[in-house]
């Protein structure tokens, strides 16, 4: 038995944090900024078939003194970098960043010295999309898990402890430049895939490949 059960129809039990929360989360004006190929599906989630102003965000602020929500939506090079971070500032707090597909969320395809690997080299992001280049539907769920942060959002002293707690995780995380993939091998990686008819290391096995190329060019082992 809880005290909402002694009190008269009528009354609604919660906390200011949870008000204001919902409050928050119903009234999320993103900024007009669009990167690259990305936009154009942010682009579409304005439209009837995707309908976000089911969620009051179908106004796309055109100052960013009028936003709280960034979606980077395609690459960040690293002359428009500056650019970002300057508009993030602009923002007035609390606000919010979406990272927007892959190359915004790690470089992508583009893994060369023009392009950010990861814009949360310069900005602090709240929701990963993945994607190439990820759907509306797609972005409307990463909205959503967005709208779940908010809602549990603290106030005051507790958001800036939550604050400096999330900044301590990102400093202990591993930078996106210094993780290991496809791309990041080479030939001193210890997990570099074997080549196609490779079935290992040492000298065994060479007869066989003689075979293959017998074969292959019509001739007989």
């Amino acid at each position: 038995m809880g005290i909402e059960e002694k009190l008269p129809a009528g009354f609604l039990l919660t906390t200011v944090e949870q008000l204001a929360g919902y409050m928050r989360k119903s009234s999320v004006w993103p900024a007009t900024f669009g990167l690259a190929c990305c936009a154009i599906e942010m682009m579409a989630v304005g439209t009837p078939d995707y309908d976000i102003a089911r969620f009051g965000m179908e106004r796309f602020s055109a100052t960013p003194r009028q936003a709280d929500l960034m979606i980077v939506a395609g690459r960040v090079s690293q002359k428009m970098a500056p650019v970002v971070r300057q508009v993030y500032d602009q923002m007035p707090e609390p606000k919010w960043v979406i990272s927007m597909g892959v190359c915004a969320s790690s470089g992508g395809m583009f893994n060369n010295y023009a392009i950010v690997q990861g814009v949360d080299h310069i900005i602090p992001v709240d929701v990963y999309l993945p994607g190439c280049p990820p759907r509306p539907e797609m972005l409307l769920n990463a909205i959503l898990e967005l709208h779940e942060q908010i809602q549990g959002s603290k106030l005051g002293v507790n958001r800036v402890k939550a604050a400096r707690a999330a900044e301590a995780a990102a400093l202990r995380a591993t930078p996106t430049h210094q993780m290991s993939g496809l791309l990041a091998q080479g030939p001193g990686s210890s997990t570099q895939l074997p080549l196609p008819g490779h079935h290992g290391h040492g000298h065994h096995g060479h007869g066989h490949h003689d075979d293959d190329r017998d074969v292959a060019r019509g001739g007989v082992a």
